[in-house]
């Protein structure tokens, strides 16, 4: 355990790599004759993850051994987890521009600076190695492995020095640092602290299991992704709306608390599911909830693959504890939400629709029946839709 009495980051340090306000302007006034490394979305995600300690013990993009190590036995050089390589890949170009041992300029798809890396390692991206055994398949119709293939065949890593985590952020003021998660959760004195992913809307489902786990903790952490997704996902503009509105009348704001993850979304999977919980950890989680085709996408993984791969991780190093739950679902026997754990109902008296019948009723304006999701919920993505066709 950390100070207060909180769970201790993923390898016992919280690192901070934002340079202080008077190096920053020294880095900014080199970083103009520097050779300039443009991020892609997916980095610039990592970076401000790296930045303020959510990836913790990282203190940079992976270097070969850490990569290799990684993908092959889902371990740091030292014995750590860690399931997804963190990397900085860059074309050809850059990587004869960037020498070994001189620093460079990383900056965002508008050319504005983010950080200085002195280079200490260029090595090969084995971008096949990352797919098989980190996506589990090459098939390029998968965004995770099709991110991958379009990016560079050389990577570049060293210490990092960040200057801005991030130009122009979304919702300001829910992004919040584990620093500042751990010092609410120690203000509103919780030991254990649950969090929830999610890159869709809250509907019955999430709902129950994540009141469910916050029986056996003192405090909810929603935690929704806001970085890079698919075209199809939920605007996160219009999640936010959703999450607003649901925790405002269904949630209890002395034990919940929200904030927003600037992560990348690969669609990993089990792997992912890992990534995802080490990063609550980093927040200050002792508890994450694991449930359903986590970080899926399409049917690249089984259905409970991401709770399964949990069992292949040493627990006392993970640090945090998965909450596994069953698909749940409305059950009209029993007169409440329930899986198959807690019901022996048919499935004729149950309520569950697929994402395309609910995105059919919203782009109708029907809302979906109470059972499976909050009338207000489906306004606002109704709204949305009409909105946005």
């Amino acid at each position: 355990m950390s100070a207060h009495g909180l769970i201790a980051p993923h390898g016992g340090k919280l690192v901070n790599l934002v340079a202080e306000p008077a190096r920053a302007a020294t880095l900014k006034e080199q970083a103009a004759k520097l050779v300039r490394v443009a991020l892609g979305e997916r980095e610039q995600c990592d970076l401000e993850l790296l930045s303020i300690g959510a990836l913790s013990p990282l203190t940079g993009f992976m270097g070969s051994a850490e990569f290799h190590s990684v993908c092959d036995h889902m371990k740091l050089p030292n014995g750590l987890p860690w399931s997804v390589p963190i990397l900085c890949p860059v074309d050809d170009a850059t990587a004869q521009r960037a020498a070994v041992g001189q620093p460079v300029a990383l900056v965002d798809d508008q050319d504005r600076l983010l950080a200085v890396m002195t280079v200490a390692e260029k090595h090969p991206h084995d971008k096949r190695k990352e797919a098989e055994q980190v996506f589990r398949t090459t098939d390029i119709a998968h965004p995770g492995v099709a991110v991958t293939m379009s990016q560079g065949d050389t990577c570049l890593a060293g210490p990092l020095e960040v200057i801005a985590p991030r130009h122009d952020p979304q919702f300001p003021d829910y992004r919040l640092t584990p620093a500042q998660t751990r010092a609410l959760f120690h203000e509103r004195g919780w030991q254990t602290v649950v969090a929830f992913q999610t890159r869709n809307p809250i509907h019955r489902a999430h709902e129950y299991i994540t009141k469910c786990a916050l029986e056996i903790c003192d405090g909810l952490l929603i935690h929704p992704l806001v970085g890079q997704t698919q075209k199809g996902d939920i605007p996160a503009d219009v999640r936010m709306k959703c999450y607003h509105v649901l925790l405002a009348h269904y949630y209890n704001a002395r034990n919940t608390l929200m904030s927003v993850l600037p992560a990348a979304m690969r669609y990993a999977g089990p792997r992912e599911a890992i990534l995802h919980a080490i990063l609550r950890k980093n927040y200050g989680c002792t508890h994450f909830i694991v449930g359903r085709d986590h970080a899926g996408v399409g049917n690249y993984y089984g259905t409970y693959d991401a709770q399964r791969i949990f069992d292949e991780v040493d627990p006392a190093a993970l640090g945090i504890t998965p909450l596994k739950f069953e698909h749940t679902f409305w059950c009209r026997k029993s007169g409440a939400m329930a899986s198959d754990k807690t019901t022996n109902s048919t499935k004729e008296e149950r309520v569950f629709l697929s994402g395309t019948a609910v995105r059919d009723m919203l782009a109708r304006g029907e809302r979906p029946p109470v059972e499976f999701t909050r009338p207000e919920i489906a306004d606002i993505l109704i709204a949305s839709m009409r909105k946005n066709p």
